[in-house]
């Protein structure tokens, strides 16, 4: 998804929906993780979506030994330049009092 896109989708929901809570978080894990939320009550109740912009993986480097017992470490090597964008929608379960995941295949039919 592009950032174009992204914003079209918020400017639609903030015109059509009452939003509760929106902003940005950065996580400085696997090379930088930026995320732009947004929470709404939208038609399926409480509605949270995820867009995650992080670098792309371009190469990893695998460090091992032969001996009985060592361990295996993986490091990644991420692009500079390169950013990969997801959007991950959540709705609200007060029975969990907790977000899930809505899944893209649930929107088959």
């Amino acid at each position: 998804m592009s950032p174009e896109k992204w914003t079209k989708i918020t400017d639609n929901i903030k015109d059509n929906f009452a939003v509760e809570n929106n902003g940005r978080e950065h996580i400085d894990e696997a090379g930088g993780i930026d995320i732009e939320y947004i929470e709404f009550e939208g038609p399926l109740g409480r509605m949270r979506l995820e867009y995650v912009t992080q670098p792309v993986v371009i190469d990893k480097k695998t460090t091992y030994s032969r001996r009985i017992g060592s361990e295996t470490k993986v490091d990644y090597i991420y692009s500079q330049e390169e950013k990969s964008h997801k959007l991950i929608a959540y709705k609200w379960d007060s029975g969990r009092d907790d977000w899930i995941e809505i899944e893209a295949g649930m929107f088959d039919n």
